[in-house]
Protein backbone atom coordinates (compact mmCIF):
# COMPACT_ATOMS: atom_id res chain seq x y z
CA UNK A 1 0.00 0.00 0.00
CA UNK A 2 1.13 3.23 -0.98
CA UNK A 3 1.06 5.54 1.87
CA UNK A 4 2.97 7.87 0.66
CA UNK A 5 3.03 11.75 0.54
CA UNK A 6 5.09 15.44 -0.21
CA UNK A 7 5.43 17.84 2.56
CA UNK A 8 7.98 20.42 2.21
CA UNK A 9 8.86 19.15 -1.11
CA UNK A 10 10.04 16.61 0.81
CA UNK A 11 8.83 13.08 0.08
CA UNK A 12 7.74 11.21 2.94
CA UNK A 13 6.75 7.13 3.55
CA UNK A 14 3.57 8.65 5.07
CA UNK A 15 1.96 11.38 6.36
CA UNK A 16 2.46 10.56 9.95
CA UNK A 17 4.83 13.04 11.55
CA UNK A 18 5.06 13.38 15.52
CA UNK A 19 4.33 17.60 15.93
CA UNK A 20 7.10 19.70 18.60
CA UNK A 21 6.91 18.32 22.25
CA UNK A 22 9.02 16.94 24.72
CA UNK A 23 9.32 13.32 23.34
CA UNK A 24 11.65 15.23 20.59
CA UNK A 25 14.12 16.59 23.37
CA UNK A 26 16.02 12.91 22.94
CA UNK A 27 17.77 11.39 20.13
CA UNK A 28 17.02 7.84 21.36
CA UNK A 29 13.06 8.68 21.39
CA UNK A 30 13.51 10.54 17.74
CA UNK A 31 15.14 7.07 16.98
CA UNK A 32 12.31 5.27 18.38
CA UNK A 33 9.92 7.83 16.48
CA UNK A 34 12.25 6.81 13.42
CA UNK A 35 11.74 2.91 13.90
CA UNK A 36 7.89 3.11 14.69
CA UNK A 37 7.19 4.73 11.56
CA UNK A 38 6.98 8.41 11.53
CA UNK A 39 8.14 9.73 8.39
CA UNK A 40 9.67 13.06 9.58
CA UNK A 41 9.92 14.42 13.12
CA UNK A 42 9.36 18.31 14.48
CA UNK A 43 11.48 18.77 17.13
CA UNK A 44 10.50 20.75 20.38
CA UNK A 45 10.52 24.37 19.84
CA UNK A 46 13.29 27.13 20.35
CA UNK A 47 12.21 30.10 22.50
CA UNK A 48 13.51 33.39 22.14
CA UNK A 49 13.35 34.01 25.45
CA UNK A 50 15.60 31.67 26.45
CA UNK A 51 18.49 33.97 25.37
CA UNK A 52 17.31 36.69 27.63
CA UNK A 53 16.88 34.50 30.24
CA UNK A 54 20.74 33.78 30.59
CA UNK A 55 21.18 37.07 31.00
CA UNK A 56 18.54 37.66 33.76
CA UNK A 57 19.20 37.48 37.43
CA UNK A 58 16.09 35.26 37.95
CA UNK A 59 15.53 32.69 35.39
CA UNK A 60 12.04 31.36 34.18
CA UNK A 61 12.21 27.37 33.52
CA UNK A 62 13.11 27.10 29.29
CA UNK A 63 13.70 23.23 28.51
CA UNK A 64 16.63 24.02 26.42
CA UNK A 65 19.48 26.79 25.23
CA UNK A 66 19.87 27.48 21.95
CA UNK A 67 23.60 26.47 22.02
CA UNK A 68 22.15 22.66 23.24
CA UNK A 69 19.27 23.07 19.99
CA UNK A 70 21.59 23.57 17.58
CA UNK A 71 23.54 20.56 18.90
CA UNK A 72 20.80 18.71 19.05
CA UNK A 73 19.66 19.17 15.86
CA UNK A 74 23.35 17.73 14.13
CA UNK A 75 22.69 14.90 16.38
CA UNK A 76 19.34 13.80 15.11
CA UNK A 77 20.26 14.48 11.64
CA UNK A 78 23.26 11.95 12.11
CA UNK A 79 21.13 9.35 13.94
CA UNK A 80 18.48 8.64 11.55
CA UNK A 81 17.26 9.32 8.11
CA UNK A 82 13.94 10.76 8.25
CA UNK A 83 13.73 14.83 8.04
CA UNK A 84 14.44 16.69 11.08
CA UNK A 85 12.01 19.60 11.10
CA UNK A 86 13.25 22.71 13.63
CA UNK A 87 10.80 24.72 15.83
CA UNK A 88 11.43 28.18 16.46
CA UNK A 89 9.59 30.99 18.85
CA UNK A 90 10.55 34.34 18.55
CA UNK A 91 9.58 37.78 19.69
CA UNK A 92 11.51 40.24 17.82
CA UNK A 93 12.33 40.70 14.24
CA UNK A 94 15.86 40.12 15.56
CA UNK A 95 15.53 36.89 17.09
CA UNK A 96 13.96 35.38 13.75
CA UNK A 97 16.85 36.54 11.53
CA UNK A 98 19.43 34.86 14.02
CA UNK A 99 17.86 32.04 14.74
CA UNK A 100 16.63 30.68 11.70
CA UNK A 101 20.07 31.16 10.02
CA UNK A 102 21.57 28.89 12.89
CA UNK A 103 19.67 26.60 12.60
CA UNK A 104 19.94 25.81 8.62
CA UNK A 105 23.28 26.11 9.27
CA UNK A 106 22.76 23.52 12.06
CA UNK A 107 21.44 21.28 9.24
CA UNK A 108 18.03 21.15 9.70
CA UNK A 109 15.72 19.99 6.51
CA UNK A 110 13.16 22.53 7.42
CA UNK A 111 11.80 25.13 9.74
CA UNK A 112 8.48 25.38 11.76
CA UNK A 113 7.90 28.83 12.57
CA UNK A 114 5.86 28.32 16.01
CA UNK A 115 4.00 32.01 16.46
CA UNK A 116 2.81 31.88 19.50
CA UNK A 117 1.57 35.32 20.58
CA UNK A 118 -1.66 36.43 22.38
CA UNK A 119 -2.38 40.23 22.08
CA UNK A 120 -3.70 41.72 25.10
CA UNK A 121 -4.25 45.60 24.57
CA UNK A 122 -6.87 46.68 23.63
CA UNK A 123 -5.37 49.67 21.73
CA UNK A 124 -3.49 47.41 19.31
CA UNK A 125 -5.46 46.72 16.47
CA UNK A 126 -6.25 43.45 14.22
CA UNK A 127 -4.41 45.01 11.27
CA UNK A 128 -1.35 45.84 13.52
CA UNK A 129 -1.60 41.92 14.64
CA UNK A 130 -1.70 40.77 11.33
CA UNK A 131 1.18 42.92 10.10
CA UNK A 132 3.26 41.33 12.76
CA UNK A 133 2.76 38.02 11.76
CA UNK A 134 3.60 38.91 7.72
CA UNK A 135 6.23 40.55 8.86
CA UNK A 136 8.14 37.78 10.92
CA UNK A 137 7.10 34.83 7.39
CA UNK A 138 8.54 37.38 5.29
CA UNK A 139 11.41 38.31 7.53
CA UNK A 140 12.39 34.35 7.78
CA UNK A 141 11.21 33.70 4.27
CA UNK A 142 14.19 36.03 2.79
CA UNK A 143 16.50 34.68 5.69
CA UNK A 144 16.89 31.54 4.90
CA UNK A 145 16.56 28.69 1.73
CA UNK A 146 15.37 25.60 3.54
CA UNK A 147 11.64 24.55 3.09
CA UNK A 148 9.65 26.59 5.56
CA UNK A 149 6.40 26.03 7.61
CA UNK A 150 4.28 28.52 9.11
CA UNK A 151 2.31 27.20 12.36
CA UNK A 152 -0.42 30.07 13.55
CA UNK A 153 -3.71 30.55 15.41
CA UNK A 154 -7.28 30.46 13.78
CA UNK A 155 -7.56 33.63 15.35
CA UNK A 156 -8.37 36.11 12.74
CA UNK A 157 -11.22 38.20 11.20
CA UNK A 158 -10.55 36.09 8.17
CA UNK A 159 -8.10 33.36 8.11
CA UNK A 160 -8.50 32.33 4.91
CA UNK A 161 -6.95 35.75 3.76
CA UNK A 162 -4.29 35.72 6.18
CA UNK A 163 -3.47 31.79 4.84
CA UNK A 164 -3.48 33.05 1.27
CA UNK A 165 -1.04 36.51 2.17
CA UNK A 166 1.33 33.49 3.70
CA UNK A 167 0.98 31.82 0.63
CA UNK A 168 1.81 34.73 -0.98
CA UNK A 169 5.25 35.29 0.71
CA UNK A 170 6.28 32.03 -0.10
CA UNK A 171 5.56 29.75 2.73
CA UNK A 172 6.00 25.99 1.72
CA UNK A 173 3.78 24.96 4.50
CA UNK A 174 0.87 26.08 6.73
CA UNK A 175 0.42 23.82 10.44
CA UNK A 176 -2.91 24.26 11.42
CA UNK A 177 -3.63 24.93 14.20
CA UNK A 178 -1.65 26.24 17.03
CA UNK A 179 -2.81 25.88 20.42
CA UNK A 180 -3.20 28.46 23.12
CA UNK A 181 -2.64 26.86 26.17
CA UNK A 182 -5.12 29.34 28.84
CA UNK A 183 -3.78 29.50 32.66
CA UNK A 184 -5.92 28.10 35.94
CA UNK A 185 -6.23 29.55 39.26
CA UNK A 186 -4.75 27.86 42.19
CA UNK A 187 -7.69 28.64 44.77
CA UNK A 188 -5.69 27.12 47.67
CA UNK A 189 -2.23 29.44 46.59
CA UNK A 190 -4.48 32.12 45.29
CA UNK A 191 -2.81 32.57 42.43
CA UNK A 192 -2.12 31.87 38.51
CA UNK A 193 -0.89 28.88 37.48
CA UNK A 194 -0.19 27.36 34.13
CA UNK A 195 -2.21 24.86 32.50
CA UNK A 196 -0.77 22.55 30.30
CA UNK A 197 -3.62 20.20 28.83
CA UNK A 198 -3.40 17.67 26.06
CA UNK A 199 -5.82 17.70 23.30
CA UNK A 200 -8.46 15.76 22.84
CA UNK A 201 -10.24 13.62 19.39
CA UNK A 202 -12.74 16.85 19.08
CA UNK A 203 -9.91 19.51 19.02
CA UNK A 204 -9.70 17.91 15.43
CA UNK A 205 -12.81 19.45 14.17
CA UNK A 206 -11.32 23.04 13.72
CA UNK A 207 -8.28 22.02 11.08
CA UNK A 208 -10.41 19.66 9.50
CA UNK A 209 -12.51 22.65 8.63
CA UNK A 210 -10.14 25.24 7.33
CA UNK A 211 -7.81 22.59 5.73
CA UNK A 212 -11.17 21.77 4.20
CA UNK A 213 -11.74 25.17 2.87
CA UNK A 214 -7.77 26.08 1.79
CA UNK A 215 -7.16 22.98 -0.11
CA UNK A 216 -7.06 23.62 -3.77
CA UNK A 217 -6.87 27.38 -3.25
CA UNK A 218 -3.51 28.09 -1.78
CA UNK A 219 -0.31 26.46 -3.21
CA UNK A 220 1.64 25.88 0.49
CA UNK A 221 1.05 22.20 1.72
CA UNK A 222 -1.58 21.73 4.48
CA UNK A 223 -0.88 20.04 7.67
CA UNK A 224 -3.16 18.79 10.63
CA UNK A 225 -2.51 19.19 14.19
CA UNK A 226 -4.63 18.44 17.39
CA UNK A 227 -6.61 15.74 18.24
CA UNK A 228 -5.23 13.05 15.84
CA UNK A 229 -5.46 9.82 17.62
CA UNK A 230 -6.42 7.31 15.14
CA UNK A 231 -6.19 5.95 11.76
CA UNK A 232 -9.64 7.39 11.48
CA UNK A 233 -8.61 10.80 12.46
CA UNK A 234 -5.71 10.90 10.00
CA UNK A 235 -8.39 9.85 7.13
CA UNK A 236 -10.54 12.08 7.57
CA UNK A 237 -7.96 14.73 7.46
CA UNK A 238 -6.55 13.49 4.25
CA UNK A 239 -9.71 13.69 2.76
CA UNK A 240 -10.34 16.88 3.64
CA UNK A 241 -7.04 17.91 2.22
CA UNK A 242 -4.11 17.64 4.39
CA UNK A 243 -0.55 16.43 3.54
CA UNK A 244 0.30 15.60 6.77
CA UNK A 245 -0.97 14.90 9.48
CA UNK A 246 0.75 15.79 13.00
CA UNK A 247 0.72 13.36 16.36
CA UNK A 248 1.56 14.68 19.86
CA UNK A 249 -1.03 14.16 22.68
CA UNK A 250 -1.82 10.64 21.27
CA UNK A 251 1.54 9.48 21.38
CA UNK A 252 2.32 11.22 25.03
CA UNK A 253 -0.95 9.33 26.08
CA UNK A 254 -0.54 6.07 24.19
CA UNK A 255 3.50 5.91 24.01
CA UNK A 256 5.76 6.16 20.73
CA UNK A 257 4.65 2.79 19.28
CA UNK A 258 1.23 4.18 18.46
CA UNK A 259 2.44 5.47 15.04
CA UNK A 260 3.10 2.17 14.34
CA UNK A 261 -0.53 1.02 15.09
CA UNK A 262 -2.17 3.94 13.15
CA UNK A 263 -0.03 3.00 9.74
CA UNK A 264 -1.67 -0.69 10.42
CA UNK A 265 -5.22 0.48 10.32
CA UNK A 266 -4.68 2.96 7.69
CA UNK A 267 -3.34 0.49 5.36
CA UNK A 268 -6.12 -1.47 6.49
CA UNK A 269 -9.03 1.13 6.28
CA UNK A 270 -7.52 1.15 2.66
CA UNK A 271 -7.49 -2.37 1.64
CA UNK A 272 -10.87 -2.68 2.80
CA UNK A 273 -12.39 0.19 0.78
CA UNK A 274 -10.37 -0.87 -2.19
CA UNK A 275 -7.97 2.08 -2.87
CA UNK A 276 -4.41 1.20 -3.75
CA UNK A 277 -2.77 4.63 -2.33
CA UNK A 278 -3.31 7.50 -0.02
CA UNK A 279 -3.47 10.18 -2.65
CA UNK A 280 -6.28 8.51 -4.12
CA UNK A 281 -8.45 10.15 -1.35
CA UNK A 282 -6.51 13.25 -0.87
CA UNK A 283 -9.01 15.95 -1.23
CA UNK A 284 -11.63 14.16 -1.79
CA UNK A 285 -14.06 16.01 0.77
CA UNK A 286 -12.21 19.50 0.59
CA UNK A 287 -14.86 22.13 0.01
CA UNK A 288 -13.39 22.49 -3.81
CA UNK A 289 -14.65 18.42 -4.25
CA UNK A 290 -17.49 18.49 -1.97
CA UNK A 291 -21.30 18.16 -3.37
CA UNK A 292 -22.33 20.29 -0.92
CA UNK A 293 -19.38 22.95 -0.77
CA UNK A 294 -22.17 24.75 1.39
CA UNK A 295 -21.56 22.49 3.99
CA UNK A 296 -18.27 24.05 5.09
CA UNK A 297 -19.79 27.37 5.94
CA UNK A 298 -23.48 28.62 7.32
CA UNK A 299 -25.14 25.77 6.24
CA UNK A 300 -23.52 23.75 8.70
CA UNK A 301 -24.20 25.90 11.07
CA UNK A 302 -27.89 25.60 10.37
CA UNK A 303 -27.80 21.72 9.49
CA UNK A 304 -25.96 21.09 13.56
CA UNK A 305 -28.71 23.16 14.98
CA UNK A 306 -31.62 21.11 13.28
CA UNK A 307 -29.52 18.00 14.11
CA UNK A 308 -29.53 18.71 17.75
CA UNK A 309 -33.01 19.36 18.16
CA UNK A 310 -33.90 16.07 16.45
CA UNK A 311 -31.79 14.49 18.37
CA UNK A 312 -33.01 16.12 21.78
CA UNK A 313 -36.28 17.29 21.00
CA UNK A 314 -37.95 19.98 23.38
CA UNK A 315 -40.39 19.45 25.73
CA UNK A 316 -43.41 21.47 26.09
Amino acid sequence: MDLSTTYLGMKLRTPLVPSASPLSEETDKIKQMEEAGAAAVVLHSLFEEQTEADSAASKPEFRVDPATYLKHIAEAKSAVKIPIIASLNCTTLGGWIRYARQITEAGADALELNIYKIPTRPKVTGSTIEKGYIDAVRTVRSTITIPLAVKVSPYFSNFANMAAAFDTLGADALVLFNRFYQPDIDLEKMEVAPNLTLSTPADMRLPLHWIGILFGKIRANLAATSGIYQANDVIKMVMAGADVTMLCSALMRHGIQHIQRIEMEVVAWLEQHKYKSLSEIKGIMSQKNCPDPSAFERAQYVRGLSTYTSLFPMRR
